[in-house]
Parts: structure tokens; C-alpha cells; sequence
């Protein structure tokens, strides 16, 4: 068993590990992909909140859509708590951590219809994408080609989720065909 690099048995920073990512940029990582595990465990909470709620002539397709979002969501939850502990640190993944640390804007509760949800979901998605793809930058500038790639896979399948949440409104929203000129 790994010893570890600071004197606090019981909650230890960081582990010791033979990852060759000096120590101190590994804390940096630690910290800054801790806070998008939160943000992922609260978008993944925010996915069910949709799910468990939608209403309206358009049910059945975006109950299932929010469900598959929430699956993806929870594979990018995995991999992120994953690199962090791999990294040598300690996923702090707890609902109530991510309560406290998440900055995705808060999910409305009072809303029911199909449109309001694909409005909230679709906040909610193109949020932590943009925050993902800071992440690619702030890893990269760190020397961590693994975080970055981890985090482009991560913003490439928000991206598409996006897409397929998006494609439920946009034509709603401009009943004209796009402009291709």
C-alpha cells in the first residue's frame, strides 16, 4: 500500500504515487478537476431532476433522451473522480460536496412542460461544456496531455448531447429555415 504525502492519516491531500507529474502540479490538478466532478455530479443530478419530471405531448422521447444524457453523464463523472485518484488525490464526489462547490446554474424545481426542461437542460449542458473545455485549456497549461484528452472526450459527448437536447427547440424557436447563405 502507497504511503501518504501529507501527515493527516485521516484525509489525506494527496497519495503518494510513482505518476511522474511532479507533486505540486498534481495538487493543481487535484483541485481544479475536483471542482468539475462536482459540477458533473450536480449536471447528473440535474439530468434526473428532468427526467423523473417532464411532462407534456413530447413525454415518452424526452424522458428517455434525459435518461441517456444521465447515463452519459454518469460515465463522465466515473472517468473525472478516476483521473483525480489516479493523480494520487481524492475524489470528492459526495451530492453534498457537490451542492456546496458546483457552478452550474441551480435546476428549476417548478417547472413540468417538455419545452421548459429542454430550455433547462440544455443551460445546464452548455454550461459545463464551456467548463470542461476551460478544463482542456488549464490542464494542458499544466503539462497534462491525459487530463486534456480526458476532458476534450468529455466536451466532444456534451457537445453532442447538446445537439440531441437542442434539436428539440431550435426549430420552435425560428420557425424559418436557417440561413445558409
Amino acid at each position: 500500500m502507497k504511503t501518504l504525502n501529507s501527515g493527516r492519516a485521516e484525509a489525506p491531500e494527496m497519495y503518494k504515487t510513482e505518476n511522474d507529474i511532479p507533486q505540486n502540479i498534481r495538487s493543481e490538478l487535484n483541485a481544479l478537476v475536483n471542482q468539475r466532478l462536482a459540477s458533473a455530479v450536480d449536471l447528473q443530478m440535474q439530468m434526473k431532476q428532468a427526467h423523473w419530471n417532464v411532462k407534456g405531448p413530447n413525454f415518452i422521447g424526452l424522458h428517455e433522451l434525459f435518461d441517456k444524457v444521465d447515463e452519459a453523464v454518469e460515465s463522465y463523472v466515473d472517468m473525472i473522480a478516476e483521473r483525480i485518484v489516479q493523480l494520487g488525490g481524492i475524489a470528492e464526489g459526495t451530492v453534498r460536496v457537490a451542492a456546496s462547490r458546483s457552478h452550474l446554474p441551480e435546476y428549476p424545481l417548478d417547472i413540468a412542460d417538455g419545452m421548459s426542461h429542454v430550455d433547462a437542460v440544455a443551460t445546464a449542458l452548455s454550461t459545463f461544456g464551456e467548463a470542461a473545455r476551460g478544463t482542456i485549456d488549464e490542464a494542458n497549461a499544466l503539462d497534462d496531455a491525459d487530463t486534456a484528452d480526458l476532458f476534450t472526450e468529455v466536451s466532444r459527448g456534451i457537445d453532442k448531447w447538446l445537439w440531441f437536447v437542442e434539436a428539440h427547440s431550435q426549430l420552435a424557436q425560428d420557425k424559418s429555415a436557417p440561413d445558409l447563405s
